[in-house]
């Protein structure tokens, strides 16, 4: 049956949207949506908003994408970030060879080149310090807490009928469409795809990480006056350390990753408990300044598995009139430092083609029809490009660990990897898929 065009008095009516998570990427979407004068409503499964206190960072191209989908969200951003120009650079280290304290600083024996930032102008904060910046800017009623989402019923068949959402308190909720912005462990995803479905779950990377922050001043004690000045990554075997200011360049955000041949004791946890001394066995041998890492840790500490979809990625981001979005449909490692970015891609896209279909309802169109087809155009456009983010920093990690093979410790083959890398995440026009 046919949709009214509009209602009693009038008015189009709205498309209505269920978000079934609040994260970075969820908030993102309803901003958008509602800008656009699309209701849309986040169900978020934690009792009150929460994020974990690390560091990420945003591209020049993704803070475009963010003015687009609302300014609010960049004027956030804009107000809390650790600003890269396009005068600063990324550096890169070898921290195995070196071993003095000395050489280890001296860039002429230690360092192994800079990418200038001119291309991804990196802006870094801390992701709870942006979410709850993003969340003041959501009107009223615009978020249900504590909502797991347990299944939901897609009747094809209708196109009046909306999509109905069962949540594990009991309570119900019901939409003209479900997006699924619920991170790696997608509940949303594994009734998209079918629980037994490979790509229902992410898989193990087989890198573990230890993440910490500290005061700007001691970061500089332990690796030298380098990292006050932007990105810095130390390369070995097996191991790296990234680190980047955050917080107005008060602290520095670092972050130990390292190869791990066994399966991660939780991988529906993704942490697992792990002690100062990991960390310490690890860089033995190391550049002496790489012992001093350890020292900026715990005893007792958590460590964080490294997972990602490239193992199994979704078919499809899109069945009937549900979609996932961000993590939930191509969780990546971090580094290449766009997974976050990849995900405002996405809800730029979903924007796109939802206005679209709030438009056609005003025309006359059904609502079913409309959204089914918006959301196979949003899966088509994005599926690509997810899957290119999630393979390239999976081998991007691999290299600075020393175990990629195209590249091995050769350091101008890791240069122009990076260079090529680099050159497809910003000159990319996420919505020409659109337009095919």
């Amino acid at each position: 049956m046919a949709s009214s065009s509009s209602n009693s008095n009038g008015v189009a009516p709205s498309l209505e949207v269920a978000i079934v998570g609040g994260g970075i990427i969820g908030v993102m979407m309803a901003l958008g949506l509602h800008r656009r004068g699309i209701k849309a409503v986040i169900y978020e499964r934690a009792p009150s908003w929460h994020e974990v206190s690390a560091g990420f960072a945003f591209t020049g191209a993704g803070r475009e994408y963010m003015q687009r989908l609302d300014p609010g969200i960049l004027e956030v951003l804009s107000r809390i970030s650790q600003k890269t120009d396009a005068s600063t650079s990324n550096s890169y280290w070898d921290a195995y060879h070196p071993q003095t304290r000395q050489d280890a600083e001296d860039e002429s024996k230690a360092l192994l080149f800079r990418t200038p930032n001119n291309k991804l102008l990196f802006w870094g904060c801390v992701r709870s310090q942006f979410l709850l910046g993003m969340a003041a800017l959501l009107p009223d009623e615009a978020v249900r807490f504590g909502k797991q989402l347990v299944s939901y019923d897609d009747d094809d068949d209708e196109d009046s009928a909306k999509v109905i959402l069962h949540f594990e308190d009991g309570s119900t909720a019901e939409a003209h469409t479900l997006l699924g912005c619920d991170g790696i462990h997608s509940t949303t995803r594994k009734i998209l795809l079918g629980a037994d479905h490979p790509a229902s779950r992410p898989g193990y990377t087989h890198i573990a990480a230890y993440r910490t922050m500290v005061p700007i001043d001691v970061g500089i004690a332990a690796l030298g006056e380098k990292v006050a000045n932007g990105g810095c990554m130390h390369c070995g075997p097996d191991a790296c350390l990234m680190s980047y200011p955050v917080m107005e360049g008060t602290l520095l955000n670092v972050a130990v990753f390292a190869h791990d041949p066994s399966e991660f004791p939780d991988p529906d946890k993704m942490t697992a408990p792990a002690e100062r001394g990991e960390i310490e066995r690890l860089f033995k041998g190391w550049s002496p300044h790489l012992a001093e890492i350890a020292k900026l840790y715990p005893a007792k500490l958590v460590k964080w598995g490294i997972f990602d979809m490239d193992q199994n990625p979704p078919p499809t981001y899109a069945r009937g009139r549900a979609c996932i979005v961000g993590d939930a449909a191509h969780a990546s490692t971090p580094f290449l430092g766009v997974g976050a970015c990849t995900g405002v891609e996405d809800a730029l896209v979903l924007c796109t083609v939802l206005e679209s279909v709030q438009q056609k309802i005003a025309n006359g169109d059904t609502e079913g029809d409309s959204v089914r087809q918006a959301l196979q155009t949003y899966s088509r456009a994005r599926l690509e490009r997810g899957r290119w983010v999630h393979r390239s920093s999976r081998e991007v990690g691999q290299m600075y660990q020393w175990r990629y093979g195209p590249t091995g410790r050769d350091t101008e083959r890791i240069k122009r990897k990076l260079e090529r890398d680099s050159h497809t995440i910003v000159n990319y026009n996420i919505l020409a898929p659109l337009m095919a």
